[in-house]
C-alpha cells in the first residue's frame, strides 16, 4: 500500500491500485474505469436523476412513456412487429393510394377529384347538362307552343274536327321531341361519362387535365363508346321483348289468370339477367376510354376482371347509385314541387311551361353535383379490380415515381398494360 502523496492545490488522492478477482482496476472513489467516470447507477452526463429504485428512469415512465417516448427497441404500436421499423407509407400521389382500395377509399376519391379539378368536373358537367337540358327542354316546349298556336287559329271555328286536329297535332309533335330529347339525354350522357373517365384516369396520379385536352383524349373513342352504348341497349330491349312475348302468347292461349302467375318468375329471372349483365358490363365504357380498347375487346376484359369479385362489385355500384339518386332528389325537390304545383294549377300555356323550366332546372343541377361522383366511382372500381387482379398498383406505384420529371399525358399509356 503506497503512502498517500500531496497533490498540486493540496488535495489528496488515494488510489489502492488494487486488482480484484475480474481483473479490472478499481479506485478508492468506487468506481470504475478511468479517473473521472461517474459511479456505477449514475445517469449519463446530461440525463435527469434516476427514481426510485424498480421504476423506469424520467421521461421514460409509463405511456406516454414521458418526454423522452419509449426506450429504444420498444415494441410498442407504431414501431414494427420487431419492435425497430414501421411499415413504409402508402403512395398516393392523387386522389387514392395505390392499393387495393376501401369503399371510402372510393368514395372519397369520387369527391377529392372534383375538388382538385373542379373546371373539368363540376365545370364540363354543367356544359355538357346545361346544353341538353336546353335542348330537351326546347323540345318539350315546342308541342306546347304548337298546340296554343293551333288552338288559336282554330278559335271560333265550328268544325267538329277541330278539337280532333289539335289532339292529334300536338300529341305527335309530343312524341317526337320525346324521342328526340332520349337521343340527346343519350348522347349528352356518353360525352360526359368518358369525359370524366379522362379526367379521373388523370386524377389517380394527381395529374390535371383541361377540358380541351380532355376532349381530344375521348375524340377518338367516341364512337366505340357510342356503338357500345346502343348496343347495350339493343340487347336490354331485346332482352325484355322475350318474357313480354311468352307472357302475351300465354294470356291469349290461356287466361289472365294463367298469365300472371306464369309471369311472375319471368320477370324475377329478367331483373335479375339484367343486373347481372348490367353489373358484367360495368367496366366496358372505363376499358374503352382508358385502354383504348374496341368494343368485343371491352366486353371480354370487363367480364373477366369482374367475374372473380361479383358481389363486390355490384354492391358498392348500388350503394353509389342510392347515394346519388338521394342527392339529386334532395337537391331537385324544392324544383320538382313548384313545377308540379304549376301543372296542376296550370291555367294557360305560359305557366305550363314555367313548370316545365322549373322541373329542368331541378334535374340539371342534381346531375351536375352527382354525375362525376358516380362516374369516379366507377373508373376506381375499375382501377381496383385491376389492382387486385393483376397487381395493376405496381404499374400504378411505377408511374408515380417516374412521373414528376415526366409530362403528364405520359401515365395515360399506363393503363394499357393490362392488354392481352
Amino acid at each position: 500500500m503506497a503512502a498517500p502523496k500531496p497533490a498540486a492545490g493540496g488535495v489528496t488522492l488515494s488510489i489502492t491500485g488494487a486488482i480484484d478477482k475480474m481483473g479490472t482496476m478499481t479506485y478508492d472513489a468506487g468506481g470504475y474505469g478511468p479517473a473521472g467516470s461517474p459511479p456505477p447507477g449514475a445517469p449519463p452526463t446530461g440525463y435527469p436523476p434516476p427514481g426510485p429504485p424498480g421504476f423506469p428512469p424520467p421521461g421514460y415512465g409509463p405511456p406516454p412513456y414521458g418526454a423522452y417516448g419509449p426506450p429504444p427497441g420498444y415494441a410498442g404500436p407504431g414501431y414494427g412487429s420487431a419492435g425497430y421499423f414501421a411499415p413504409p407509407p402508402v403512395i398516393r400521389p392523387g386522389v387514392v393510394p395505390l392499393r387495393p382500395l376501401t369503399l371510402s377509399d372510393m368514395f372519397n376519391g369520387a369527391i377529392a377529384y372534383m375538388r382538385v379539378n373542379p373546371k373539368a368536373t363540376l365545370g364540363l358537367t354543367t356544359i355538357v347538362v346545361v346544353a341538353a337540358q336546353l335542348f330537351g327542354l326546347a323540345l318539350s316546349l315546342w308541342p306546347l307552343a304548337f298546340a296554343g298556336q293551333l288552338a288559336g287559329s282554330l278559335e271560333g271555328d265550328a268544325n267538329n274536327g277541330a278539337s280532333l286536329v289539335l289532339q292529334n297535332g300536338s300529341g305527335l309533335a309530343s312524341l317526337a321531341s320525346s324521342f328526340a330529347a332520349t337521343v340527346a339525354t343519350t348522347l349528352s350522357t356518353i360525352l360526359l361519362s368518358g369525359l370524366l373517365t379522362v379526367v379521373v384516369g388523370r386524377a389517380v396520379f394527381g395529374a390535371g387535365i383541361g377540358i380541351g385536352e380532355a376532349w381530344r383524349r375521348l375524340k377518338p373513342r367516341l364512337w366505340a363508346l357510342i356503338g357500345f352504348t346502343l348496343a347495350e341497349g339493343i340487347g336490354a330491349l331485346v332482352l325484355i321483348a322475350i318474357p313480354v312475348v311468352i307472357i302475351a302468347v300465354v294470356a291469349v292461349a290461356a287466361n289472365g289468370w294463367a298469365a300472371f302467375f306464369f309471369a311472375i318468375p319471368l320477370v324475377l329471372a329478367l331483373i335479375a339477367a339484367l343486373a347481372y349483365l348490367g353489373t358484367m358490363l360495368a367496366f366496358a365504357p372505363a376499358i374503352i376510354v382508358l385502354e383504348r380498347g374496341r368494343i368485343g375487346y371491352a366486353v371480354r376484359r370487363s367480364f373477366s376482371l369482374i367475374k372473380g369479385d361479383f358481389w363486390r362489385v355490384f354492391g358498392i355500384r348500388v350503394l353509389a347509385v342510392v347515394v346519388a339518386q338521394i342527392v339529386a332528389a334532395a337537391v331537385a325537390i324544392p324544383f320538382s314541387f313548384g313545377g308540379q304545383f304549376l301543372l296542376t294549377a296550370a291555367a294557360s300555356t305560359g305557366t305550363a311551361m314555367i313548370a316545365m323550366v322549373l322541373i329542368a332546372v331541378g334535374g340539371a343541377i342534381g346531375q351536375i353535383i352527382t354525375g362525376p361522383f358516380s362516374a369516379g366511382v366507377v373508373v376506381l372500381q375499375y382501377t381496383d379490380r385491376r389492382i387486385r387482379a393483376e397487381a395493376f398498383d405496381l404499374v400504378l406505384q411505377t408511374g408515380a415515381t417516374t412521373g414528376w420529371a415526366a409530362p403528364p399525358n405520359s401515365t395515360d399509356d399506363l393503363w394499357l398494360t393490362g392488354q392481352r
